[in-house]
């Protein structure tokens, strides 16, 4: 056991022997702080290309993961190439189904800029070669060459119809043909009065040459699909006088690329056969004639439309390969999108309307994420993992990938993707993807892992130092001292919770910094020091424990029942720690214990009303152990006893109480009264050994500050485990009535060191027999036992 000095309970800072006044001109490269193994797994994960090496940055809140992703990965991104341009274009062959061509950095805006200027040179050219004389020449001797030939077809079989005895009319239906005798026409009352042979043998020359006029009309309709093919064969070679040039230069330009070069040839081959979406611009229906116009003017825009170019992705001015921070990953913002528009009514879209996603900008570099958004939203998870899959990004509506009825009219091509992802998240989240799913390993194969604390030496304190120099400077704070620095390091041992280690939680730490500045301002002060870092640090508390306060009353007030003076048998003051998320405070609490004769053993009566956790249950079940080593080796264990957290109402968890409950069972069995102005916390082995616990900076704070509003007494204090001294940062008023002797701490190795503290009885030893001296506190509770024992045994023989 040993009695803590007000030296033990704090490290102190000491940066005498360092050379500067204050932070003011201490640079700015002070890099990545305590964060070594992180750093290395970083390095690796960014320059492993292979595939899976993905990268998963794992800690808690505040240490720096964020700052530290966007530095590293722009400083590597910048170093290598930039990647290709993406853009989609209409596809002549699949109009349903939009081409994705890739280009070299900056070469995308310039094909989209020359397809633009060639979509407007398509509306002038074509026309004006068409509107030409020559063209119209041309065009009209070949009709004028096909009329003749079907005026000559006309005269040829008027002649043969002639010969045949019959005159030869056209009418709205065709050809009538008339009989003629002498010379003249037959009138149909002079046919309806001719003897039937007279009129068959008419019939029969009139059979003859409706065989001659239908091989004529057949010879004519020839000559018309002829004259049509010969003038569309003029229209495809004026079309492509009027724009093969353009085509062959736009070929030539981006020759190296076969995709870009076939788009061209369709193209042409589009264009050439839709001429007449070209020849004829002007011969719109003006709405005011036809209410319809506007629709058939959207229909010719639509045409159009597919000489545009979406350019999905420009690297014209990029440096490096690009680094993307996407802090909205829904399926759409990653994965990139469709866009539709209302026509009348109806939903549309078309290749112009698909939109990048996260996916696409990153392409060829880095794409960094939060996980817990990332987990938060609807198919993403999967959505990522099949892109890393195929290695392909293809723009859908998430429904099609859930097998529902497609929605889109569209399916663009899937673009080839190549993207180091960077996904940042605690470590919970990593274990739970680690564990659930089987496809995480595979993919993110890079843990990147930051420390919430670093060892405190003077190279680390010298880079606290320069952070803290360059931190300032960039935010535009004041200066600090030596004193203000080295009270923000203590700040530091104080939040990691160890005299040896300084927070890597840089968010606590920067917080601290910018409300001293604030305090400093109030004083007139230029330069921070350590009272403006101390008053920070008590107005921040300030404004949080309102909670902490409130129990404080009802305990001053007797509504919490908490003696700090006197002695009482089977009543322990435990301490228990309040974690409100943005407030962590302790508590001091009142264990109580009763025993008496049965075979029950230890009853935990939170576990028994389910508010005990399994971790405290394990506690309880170790204190059995305990006993039954101790005082049971000769004779089984006979007893009952129950152990209650008094006034708590909710859920109790942990084993650091477990050395407190132990106590108060000793105290109940050997009717020694335990001291009220001490408090006790500590887990317990089976072996009697007393356990480090978490959190014993703020449980004494707890508990002294109770003391201090009921008055101290000169004996109040705590019993803490030895090993948790390292761990001790109590803050000055703690530490100034430990000075004063007004306040103890003692740490103790075992439960008999304890319980002579807190009975003022020896815990006795045992001699070789295992029995005990006597009036010592092991030899009251074995005699208690063996009462119990004979007690049962009597009440057994009676039955």
């Amino acid at each position: 056991m040993k009695e803590l000095s007000h030296e033990d309970l704090k490290k102190r800072i000491s940066l005498e022997d360092l050379d500067f006044e204050t932070t003011a001109k201490l640079g700015k490269d002070y890099g990545i702080i305590g964060q070594e193994r992180a750093v290395e797994a970083m390095q690796f994960g960014l320059r492993m290309k292979n595939k899976g090496y993905n990268i998963y940055m794992s800690g808690i809140t505040g240490t720096g993961k964020n700052s530290y992703a966007r530095h590293i990965v722009k400083e590597t991104a910048i170093k290598e190439k930039v990647p290709e341009d993406w853009c989609y274009v209409f596809n002549f062959k699949e109009p349903t189904q939009p081409i994705a061509l890739s280009f070299r950095p900056g070469e995308g805006i310039r094909f989209k800029k020359d397809m633009e200027d060639f979509a407007a040179v398509l509306k002038s050219q074509i026309p004006r070669v068409f509107e030409s004389e020559d063209y119209q020449s041309q065009r009209n001797n070949i009709i004028k060459k096909y009329q003749d030939a079907r005026v000559e077809i006309l005269e040829e079989l008027k002649d043969t119809a002639k010969d045949y005895g019959f005159a030869l009319q056209t009418g709205p239906t065709g050809f009538v043909t008339i009989p003629i005798v002498d010379g003249r026409k037959m009138s149909q009352e002079e046919f309806e009065a001719l003897g039937g042979n007279e009129r068959r043998e008419i019939e029969d020359r009139l059979n003859k040459l409706q065989l001659k006029i239908s091989d004529a009309f057949k010879r004519s309709q020839a000559l018309e699909k002829q004259m049509k093919d010969e003038l569309n064969q003029l229209d495809k070679r004026v079309g492509l006088f009027a724009v093969g040039q353009y085509i062959e230069d736009m070929k030539r330009k981006y020759g190296d690329n076969k995709k870009v070069e076939e788009y061209f040839e369709n193209m042409q081959e589009d264009i050439l056969d839709n001429l007449n979406e070209f020849i004829n611009p002007e011969q719109e229906v003006q709405e005011g004639d036809n209410p319809f116009a506007m629709i058939m003017r959207g229909r010719r825009d639509d045409y159009f439309t597919r000489f545009s170019v979406n350019l999905l992705i420009n690297h014209e001015n990029s440096e490096g390969a690009p680094v993307v921070i996407e802090h909205n990953p829904t399926y759409s913002n990653l994965f990139g999108s469709l866009e539709y528009v209302n026509e009348f009514g109806v939903a549309t879209t078309d290749f112009t309307r698909i939109k990048p996603g996260a996916f696409h900008r990153a392409n060829g570099g880095y794409l960094i994420l939060q996980a817990h958004d990332v987990l938060s939203y609807p198919y993403v998870w999967d959505g990522i993992k099949r892109v890393l899959k195929t290695g392909e990004l293809r723009i859908e509506l998430p429904q099609d990938r859930l097998g529902f009825v497609s929605m889109s009219s569209l399916k663009p091509e899937p673009i080839p993707v190549n993207v180091k992802i960077i996904m940042i998240g605690s470590p919970t989240i990593y274990s739970i993807l680690y564990s659930s799913d089987e496809d995480f390993e595979k993919y993110f194969k890079v843990l990147v892992d930051f420390d919430d604390t670093m060892p405190l030496n003077d190279d680390n304190i010298k880079r606290m130092i320069g952070f803290i120099g360059s931190y300032t400077e960039s935010h535009g704070l004041r200066p600090f001292d030596k004193s203000g620095v080295a009270a923000v390091l203590e700040f530091s041992t104080r939040v990691s919770e160890s005299q040896k280690k300084l927070s890597t939680r840089f968010n606590a730490i920067a917080e601290v910094l910018h409300e001293s500045d604030l305090w400093a301002s109030d004083s007139g002060s230029d330069v921070v020091r350590e009272e403006h870092v101390k008053k920070a640090i008590r107005e921040k508390e300030k404004r949080f424990n309102r909670y902490e306060e409130r129990l404080l009353e009802a305990t001053l007030d007797g509504t919490l029942m908490i003696d700090v003076d006197g002695k009482v048998v089977g009543q322990v003051n435990a301490l228990t720690v309040i974690d409100l998320g943005d407030y962590t405070f302790g508590r001091p609490t009142r264990v109580t214990a009763s025993t008496y004769a049965g075979k029950e053993g230890v009853v935990n009566i939170e576990r028994e009303s389910r508010l005990s956790g399994s971790i405290h249950d394990k506690g309880v079940m170790i204190i059995t152990g305990y006993l039954g080593s101790k005082f049971a080796q000769n004779k089984p264990l006979t007893l009952s006893a129950r152990i209650c957290f008094e006034q708590s109402y909710g859920g109790i968890e942990g084993d650091s109480a477990s050395s407190t409950e132990l106590y108060a069972i000793l105290s109940s069995l050997s009717g020694l009264p335990v001291r009220q102005d001490i408090a006790v916390t500590g887990s317990v082995n089976q072996k009697g050994e007393i356990q480090p616990i978490g959190g014993a900076t703020y449980k004494i704070e707890g508990f002294y500050k109770l003391c201090k509003a009921r008055g101290f007494t000169g004996s109040q204090g705590v019993i803490i485990p030895y090993q948790n001294i390292a761990n001790l940062c109590l803050n000055d008023d703690v530490i100034e009535s430990v000075k004063k002797g007004e306040f103890h701490i003692y740490a103790v190795h075992t439960i008999d060191e304890g319980i002579e503290i807190l009975t003022g009885v020896p815990a006795g030893e045992p001699d070789e027999n295992n029995n005990y001296p006597v009036g010592t506190v092991n030899y009251l509770v074995k005699q208690r036992l063996e009462q119990f024992a004979e007690s049962v045994r009597g009440i057994e023989r009676k039955e």
